[in-house]
């Protein structure tokens, strides 16, 4: 049979629903989320997106084509030249400026989950890489859709965290995951059942590796 990434997500269906229906979702959608519990996981966010980086700097290693290379490189521009200079600029607007971003620690959930993500790539191939880090590249957007349709959800300025949901709704991002779940795809519908066994394993646990993280926002944890 030829798989696709939504066989992934059915292969794990109740750690899925607890990633993208986790409390720190929910309260951020109904914006009763703790202030604090949102900026704690916004600087742990800043380092993990430095992580992500890395991760498609190896994408580019691992790559056995140029097209792939070129996708992998994109990315890690993205993320370098992009999104980190936005992250910056949307935690100042929470009160945490770039320098006190740079002296961070990172979290044991942030330690967990990127170097899940690096050691996965540097043992598998380029497809075990790529699904090691779908629940962030897929997830969020994912979020995002589930929570403007939840009729709980506030919108505007009424919610402080709009400009997140915002940030995951938007056509650009949008098209990133829909276009990471065509590369997934199109890779995945090659594969033995053994093999989708073995990314379905890589999938779990960067799933629940990513509810730590919520967990890590919403208690605080370092």
């Amino acid at each position: 049979m030829a798989y696709q990434f939504e066989d992934l997500k059915k292969a794990c269906p109740q750690e899925w629903q607890d990633y993208i229906q986790h409390s720190f979702v929910t309260q951020l959608g109904d914006a009763t989320l703790a202030a604090d519990a949102f900026q704690h996981y916004l600087k742990q966010d800043y380092l993990f997106l430095i992580q992500f980086a890395r991760a498609f700097a190896l994408a580019a290693y691992k790559s056995p084509t140029l097209a792939d290379m070129r996708q992998a490189k994109d990315g890690m521009q993205a993320i370098l030249d992009t999104e980190l200079s936005l992250h910056i600029d949307f935690c100042k607007d929470w009160g945490i400026s770039e320098d006190e971003l740079a002296k961070l620690p990172e979290a044991r959930a942030t330690l967990a989950y990127t170097r899940y993500v690096l050691d996965t790539g540097n043992r598998g191939d380029l497809l075990d890489l790529h699904v090691a880090l779908s629940p962030c590249m897929v997830g969020y957007g994912e979020i995002a859709n589930w929570l403007n349709h939840r009729s709980e959800t506030i919108r505007g300025e009424s919610n402080p965290y709009d400009a997140w949901i915002a940030m995951y709704e938007s056509d650009e991002f949008q098209e990133a995951m829909h276009a990471e779940i065509r590369w997934l795809d199109d890779r995945l519908a090659e594969v033995s059942p053994s093999r989708f066994e073995q990314l379905t394993r890589i999938f779990r646990d960067a799933t629940r590796l990513e509810i730590d993280f919520w967990e890590m926002g919403l208690t605080l944890s370092d």
